[in-house]
This record gives structure tokens, C-alpha cells and sequence, in this order.
């Protein structure tokens, strides 16, 4: 055997090795999923959660089973994976490690929007607000439809401003970094600020909504966030190769012929997208799209061909396991998934930064 057929040869052992470990982490997260629906205070066998849906249980296992726990199950593993690709992209188009939706600002965005939602538009269930006005008490919007939608809005209104200094003012990704890290403070002083002409029962669904809990949305919700999400991985894996060359150095990109800003300014708006839905239906999930990308980093190394997909596998696996951990830990109750990944992913991240420093 010559050189060239040894390359071959260990080339397709490689591709081998990490298609194999890409289904046996789909594998892992279809029995987290099924493992997930059976716990709890109404407990279940896995034999009964198939059975429920393949539409033979009894009616309240299949209630249980379709309207409590498989939705919530659903949402986990959507935001992980939504989160998982973001910070995936994110971290390759301005090539920096600490890039995620929470670093740059994304996540402080929406809980800014969420927390205006909650006091001047009264959709956190108050009936009078310092900072209400006669045209809010108007509105008074006492759904949560009201928080989500600023929520939202809050998020994209970030990803603006990160994009208007991308493209408009040709800033260095070392440089958006820092734009939204001051973001993170403006938003977070925002949101100080409208706590503090807030009632207790709206300082409250403010804390509450920036826990962070993958049981808040319907099926319609996780539609939208699937739909956004799929199309969203699609279309990164679809320039898969232009993220490859970009990782490369954006002079080697660019004599490929790759269209550096275009991918830059469109991919990251694809990814911001996502990400803001994923923070306007659940709330602040710290940590997780910083997290996973660096896992599956350590696993199959920086080709995006391979890197996206185990990013949306690994994303979904640790949201799915926080959220399943915090429902079994407290009983009846449940602990928030954004504390749960906080915890899971700060010791973590740590002891992969200093295995990095080590190798």
C-alpha cells in the first residue's frame, strides 16, 4: 500500500469514526427523550411512554404523556440543538471561542424586552405599575404571547446592532466581542432599571421568566422553533465549506473565492435568529451554546461538516439531561434548566480550557 491509499485509508476510518459516534448520540438522546417522559410524579415505564405514543394507553397516560411531558421533552431538544448550531457558527464566523448567544449580548436583549413586557405592558399579572401608563393600561396584555413577542424583539434588536457594526462599520470579530459584551451591560442595567419602578409581583415574573424553562411552549411554539431551526441548519450546512475555509483565515477564504462578509453578516443573522427564538419562548439558558461546540470539538475536531451536527446532537443531549436532572432532583417540583446548565456548564468549560492549555 503507497502513501496516497494510506491517506485514503485513514481518511475513511476517520469519517467512519465520527458517523458512528454521531448515531450513538442520537441513540443516546432517543433514550434520555424516552427515559425524560417516564419520570416523574406520575411515573411511568418506558413501555407505557410507547405505548402512549403509538396512541394504546389509557387516557390519562396519554395525557400525561402528549400534553405535559412530551412537549416539554420536544422544547428541550430543539433549543439544545437551536443553541448548540448557533454557537457553532458563531464561534467560526468571528473566530472567536467565547462567541455565543449569551456572550454577545443576545440573551440580555430578550430578557430586556421580556422584562418591558412584563411592567409597562402588564403582562406580568399586575393590575398597576409605576411605569404604567394610561396607554399600557390600555393594552394590558395578560397573556404570555406579550412577553415573548418583546422578548423577541429585544433579541433581534441585539443582533441588529451586531450586524450594523459587522457590515456597516467593517469592525474586527475581536471588536464585536467586546460590542456585545457592553451590550450585555446596557441591557442589563435596562433591566435593573425597570425592576426597580416595578411592583413584587412583577419583580417576580421577571426572576421567573430569566430562570429559564422549556415548559412554557405548545406544539405551535415548538413548530415555529423547529422550522426556524431546521432551515437554519440546513443552510449552514450548506455553506459548510465556506465556514471550513473561513476557519481557515479569512485571507485563505477569500482567495477561494469565498464571499467573506456575506457569509459572515447572513450566517450570523441565521444563527441570531434561532437563538432569539429559543431565549423569547424559554428564557436565558446560560452556557449551553458556548458549551457544546466546544465538545464537539474535542470529539471530531473543527470541520464543519462534522462539527454541526454534533453540536445540535450534544446541545439537545445536555438540555435535555439539565431539564431531566432538575424535574427528577426536586420531586414535585422542578429546578430552572438555565440555573442547571449554568452549574453543568461552568466546571465543565473550565476543565476543557485547561486541557486545551495543557495539550
Amino acid at each position: 500500500m503507497n502513501d496516497s491509499d494510506l491517506i485514503v485509508t485513514q481518511y475513511a476510518a476517520s469519517v467512519r469514526r465520527r458517523a458512528s459516534l454521531l448515531v450513538l448520540l442520537l441513540i443516546g438522546l432517543l433514550f434520555l427523550a424516552v427515559c425524560s417522559v417516564a419520570v416523574g410524579t406520575y411515573d411511568m415505564s418506558p413501555v407505557d411512554v410507547i405505548r402512549a405514543i403509538a396512541g394504546q394507553a389509557s387516557e390519562r397516560v396519554h395525557i400525561v404523556v402528549w400534553n405535559i411531558r412530551l412537549p416539554r421533552v420536544a422544547a428541550a431538544i430543539a433549543a439544545g440543538w437551536a443553541l448548540g448550531v448557533a454557537g457553532a457558527v458563531m464561534q467560526c464566523l468571528l473566530k472567536n471561542p467565547l462567541s455565543s448567544p449569551f456572550t454577545l449580548g443576545i440573551s440580555h436583549g430578550a430578557a430586556f424586552g421580556a422584562a418591558f413586557a412584563i411592567v409597562v405592558l402588564g403582562a406580568g399579572g399586575a393590575h398597576a405599575g409605576a411605569l404604567r401608563t394610561s396607554a399600557a393600561s390600555l393594552v394590558s396584555i395578560q397573556k404570555i404571547y406579550a412577553v415573548t413577542i418583546c422578548a423577541f424583539l429585544g433579541a433581534m434588536a441585539t443582533t441588529m446592532v451586531i450586524l450594523f457594526l459587522a457590515r456597516i462599520k467593517k469592525m474586527a470579530p475581536e471588536a464585536i466581542i467586546l460590542a456585545g459584551v457592553a451590550l450585555s451591560s446596557l441591557f442589563v442595567s435596562g433591566t435593573i432599571l425597570v425592576q426597580f419602578y416595578s411592583t413584587e409581583v412583577e419583580i417576580a415574573a421577571i426572576v421567573f421568566w430569566t430562570f429559564g424553562d422549556v415548559s412554557r411552549s405548545n406544539w405551535t411554539e415548538i413548530a415555529m422553533m423547529v422550522s426556524a431551526t431546521v432551515l437554519a441548519t440546513g443552510y449552514f450546512l450548506w455553506i459548510r465549506w465556506d465556514l471550513n475555509a473561513i476557519s481557515a483565515g479569512e485571507d485563505v477564504a477569500r482567495g477561494l473565492g469565498v464571499h467573506v462578509e456575506r457569509v459572515r453578516l447572513w450566517g450570523m443573522f441565521a444563527a441570531a435568529l434561532v437563538s432569539a427564538l429559543v431565549v423569547a419562548f424559554h428564557g436565558v439558558i446560560a452556557f449551553l451554546g458556548l458549551l457544546a461546540p466546544h465538545i464537539s470539538r474535542r470529539l471530531v475536531g473543527g470541520d464543519h461538516r462534522f462539527l454541526i451536527p454534533h453540536s445540535c446532537a450534544v446541545g439537545a443531549l445536555l438540555l435535555l439531561a439539565a431539564d431531566t436532572v432538575g424535574r427528577m432532583a426536586v420531586g414535585s417540583g422542578t429546578l430552572p434548566v438555565g440555573v442547571l446548565t449554568s452549574f453543568m456548564g461552568a466546571p465543565l468549560f473550565l476543565y476543557l480550557l485547561i486541557g486545551g492549555e495543557r495539550k
